[in-house]
């Protein structure tokens, strides 16, 4: 039984497939067959994933994929800098409830 994936395009090793339902990039590792369902390995996850679930895409998104998430992480570490340096919580005064709470303490 042949391994196609959403497409009905032939999935073999060494090719690039995205998981929709994650977002996972990864070229396929391994191809085989289990009681009439193909299945591919996916090197980045090192998971195996229905073949007809998969979808068949170039390596260049792949790159793409990993230079955002690359970013993302540059960006994260910046906010929480800010976030470290610029907050002053001495001021601060935080309400526990308000009227509920005594609602709650009268019954």
């Amino acid at each position: 039984m042949e391994a196609v994936d959403i497409c009905g395009k032939s999935i073999t090793t060494g090719q690039y497939v995205l998981y929709e339902g994650t977002g996972t990039i990864g070229k396929v590792s391994d191809v085989k067959t289990i009681e009439n369902d193909t299945w591919a390995k996916i090197d980045s996850t090192n998971l195996w994933y229905k073949s007809n679930t998969l979808q068949i895409v170039d390596k260049t998104r792949e790159k793409l994929q990993k230079a955002s998430k690359k970013d993302i992480k540059e960006k994260i570490k910046k906010m929480k800098k800010l976030v470290d340096e610029d907050v002053d919580m001495s001021s601060e005064l935080c309400d526990g409830g308000g009227w509920l709470n005594l609602i709650f303490f009268i019954f």
